[in-house]
């Protein structure tokens, strides 16, 4: 299979697909992935590869898959600690201590929508469907944060959520991050009502004509990605440091899971990143 892609390159795609962007490739310290809907022992409308426990897939093809994903992406299974999302906005910094969190062991905190950490060896992983995944990476203090920003999440601005949480716990200079957006619905696809459109227009010192179009009928497009991308540049992220995915997850709705594109019956995917 092949992508058409400018951001990111698909990787293992004859065997466990995922993919990984070319800018943090560059990085030496990390290893990093997103998951596609193929390569998996799933079945039926989670076919083939879904990393989701809540959804009603069987839990040991569920737990097969992360095995695969992992070995594909070079992670250890026994590393990995999951957000429990909600659309919210904390930020936890979890360290070995959290291993098996959300996958192997119960979650323990019932709203994480990001995760970071400074310790070599600890997996993040967090969940999507269309929404957008956040990725950061301190290149100075050596430190990783992945986020989930749907829309509450967007407007809730959870990247620059993350961006304090890792100044308070790492020292981190917002000019030494390295990151990436998506990939997720992208403006082509995501339509929303007026009261969601609303939420978007209360960023206002952000230029919203980049990512707020009006259409007919009281419906509007909003652009995820260049909302995210605005909200990391005023948190002192470089521009030049910021990478966006390409790929929209209902255009690509054969390779990547979309909520829209199958109307709920789905599995979902992941993003992945650990210091090494």
């Amino acid at each position: 299979m092949i992508i058409n892609s400018k951001t990111m390159k698909l990787q293992n795609p004859d065997t466990v697909p995922y993919l990984t962007y070319n800018a943090l490739e560059k990085v030496p310290f990390i290893k990093h992935g997103f998951s596609t809907r193929l390569g998996g022992v799933s079945k039926g409308i989670f076919s083939t590869m879904n990393l989701a426990l809540n959804r009603g897939d069987n839990v040991d093809d569920v737990m097969e898959n992360y095995k695969l994903l992992c070995k594909s992406i070079g992670v250890d299974f026994n590393t990995l600690v999951a957000s429990s999302q909600d659309h919210n906005t904390f930020v936890r910094n979890v360290t070995k201590e959290q291993y098996g969190i959300g996958i192997t062991k119960p979650k323990d905190i019932l709203s994480v929508d990001g995760l970071i950490t400074n310790e070599p060896n600890v997996t993040l992983v967090t969940y999507y469907a269309d929404c957008t995944p956040l990725f950061f990476v301190d290149t100075n203090k050596k430190a990783i944060g992945l986020a989930h920003a749907g829309w509450r999440g967007t407007v809730g601005r959870i990247g620059k959520k993350v961006i304090e949480k890792m100044q308070d716990d790492f020292g981190t200079n917002p000019q030494d991050l390295i990151c990436a957006i998506g990939p997720a619905i992208s403006k082509c696809c995501y339509e929303v009502d007026k009261s969601c459109a609303d939420e978007f227009y209360k960023l206002g010192e952000l230029n919203t004509e980049k990512f707020i179009f009006p259409k007919e009928n009281n419906k509007f497009i909003v652009d995820l990605l260049e909302t995210n991308r605005q909200i990391l540049i005023s948190a002192g992220v470089k521009e030049d440091n910021i990478t966006l995915s390409d790929l929209c997850t209902k255009c690509n709705s054969n390779l990547l899971w979309s909520h829209r594109a199958t109307k709920g019956q789905r599995g979902t995917m992941c993003a992945m990143m650990s210091i090494v």
